[in-house]
């Protein structure tokens, strides 16, 4: 078995990069799914995050997503005791996918904060998926986010070099979709020799 850290930035293009590995046939988990899932009302995550938050980042008696973002993305206090809440939750639920793998499979794990959360070590190989910053603004406007929202997260995030500096494959993902699925494809193949345990 195998279990890929995928990163990169916002807009960068990695899920759709998730989207072609489990295409492929790999096991794909969302760590952002996982984090949704931690604060979905009637869980855990949920009753700790009003406890912390309060009734202010509810809409119809649900987490109004977009005010806890903004929120968090200027204070970096309520961002920690987010992260607080939610980490756990997600690395329980990783540690959990991780020991039910079977011999051959490969888990491909979509981690945008992958350099941030310093989690080199629980993976046997990672991916960053970049691209040029002015793209990936322009593909996240047209995704329906605000240019201030998108600023916030990008400084929010590590940058281009910090996330290459711990990965073992780059894709450049400023061209076509076909490109990018090509990329994909390529380091499957190496990546199904690696699961076998044959050599790079």
């Amino acid at each position: 078995m195998l279990v890929v850290g995928l990163t990169g930035g916002i807009g960068s293009g990695k899920s759709l990069a998730a989207q072609f590995f489990a295409e492929l046939g790999a096991l794909v988990i969302d760590a952002d799914q996982l984090a949704r899932d931690a604060i979905e009302r009637g869980s855990d995550g949920f009753d700790q995050l009003i406890a912390t938050f309060g009734d202010s980042i509810l809409t119809n008696g649900l987490v109004d997503r977009r005010a806890l973002g903004d929120l968090v993305f200027r204070d970096k206090d309520a961002k920690q005791k987010l992260e607080e809440i939610i980490h756990p939750i997600v690395r329980k639920e990783f540690e959990e996918a991780v020991q039910s793998l079977t011999d051959g499979e490969i888990l491909i794990y979509e981690i945008p904060l992958l350099f941030e959360t310093k989690a080199m070590e629980r993976f046997d190989y990672i991916v960053s998926v970049e691209a040029n910053l002015e793209l990936r603004k322009e593909r996240l406007l047209k995704k329906g986010l605000r240019i201030s929202e998108i600023e916030s997260r990008i400084a929010s995030q590590a940058t281009r070099d910090e996330r290459v500096s711990i990965a073992d494959q780059v894709f450049e993902n400023n061209g076509s979709e076909d490109e990018l699925l090509r990329s994909v494809e390529n380091l499957w193949e190496l990546l199904k020799m690696r699961s076998k345990g044959s050599p790079k």
